[in-house]
């Protein structure tokens, strides 16, 4: 049971940043940003840690991994981009990787 809540946690953390990104669709990302991002970013690293816990030793090595590289990638484009406006190509690539995040958990 704690294991489902969590994982609905992580679920609308995730949600809730592609909601984020999808609200600066306008400006493509050039707009003023909050700090949502950072909440639902620590939000979906704090829950992945729990959910991985949960399940050792038999881990998905496979999902975890990638999507481990996805999300630093992710931190890295928000640490490069801090205080800042996003340029197009950070906020495509930033939904290109939410989106690539999304498809590794979904599929096996």
């Amino acid at each position: 049971m704690l294991f489902s809540i969590i994982l609905l946690i992580h679920f609308l953390a995730f949600a809730a940043y592609l909601l984020h990104l999808g609200m600066m669709w306008p400006n493509r990302g050039a707009g003023p940003r909050d700090y949502t991002g950072l909440i639902t970013g620590i939000t979906i690293l704090v829950t992945g840690c729990i959910l991985v816990a949960f399940k050792y030793p038999h881990v998905n090595y496979y999902k975890v991994v990638p999507k481990t590289a996805v999300f630093l990638l992710v931190t890295g484009i928000n640490i490069r981009f801090q205080g800042k406006p996003y340029t197009k190509t950070a906020y495509y690539t930033l939904i290109g990787l939410t989106l690539m995040a999304a498809c590794i958990a979904v599929f096996h």
